[in-house]
């Protein structure tokens, strides 16, 4: 695969090349959602990345976005970052690293997985393999 990773913030020329290089259709759409996520590194939700295209005057649906947000993680554009069932977090950073979650400001923050030792990791159901290990570590700001 052809990708191109161009400096932020992107052009729109450079998402569509992005956008090509996934072998994703550079809809207006699509153009748009990769616009706003890809503006900076970042982690955004749907109803962020929403409230976000409307604050600039587009009418894109709800489900146009979750949609896009599903193509672009599949397609390795975006990386998709679960902290519990109703908290899901896309992160235009797809390249290895973890997060801190805070609970009080709903903040997801990076971090690099060289700060942090994993040992004795579980056996692994029979037939199966590691592809990658995700931590969210769950903070709160003091009293």
């Amino acid at each position: 695969m052809n990708e191109k990773t161009p400096e932020y913030p992107y052009t729109r020329e450079d998402i569509i090349e992005v956008l090509k290089s996934r072998d994703i259709i550079p809809t207006s759409q699509r153009v748009e959602v990769a616009g706003i996520l890809l503006s900076q590194p970042q982690h955004l939700s749907a109803d962020q990345l929403l409230q976000r295209a409307m604050e600039n005057g587009s009418n894109i649906s709800k489900a146009t976005i979750y949609n896009t947000l599903n193509l672009f993680t599949r397609k390795g554009l975006t990386r998709e970052v679960i902290v519990d069932s109703s908290k899901v977090f896309f992160d235009s950073n797809t390249s290895g690293h973890n997060h801190f979650y805070n609970e009080d400001t709903g903040e997801l923050i990076d971090f690099d997985m060289a700060n942090m030792n994993i040992t004795d990791m579980p056996v692994l159901p029979e037939n199966t393999e590691t592809t990658g290990v995700s931590v969210v570590i769950r903070i709160r700001n003091k009293a």
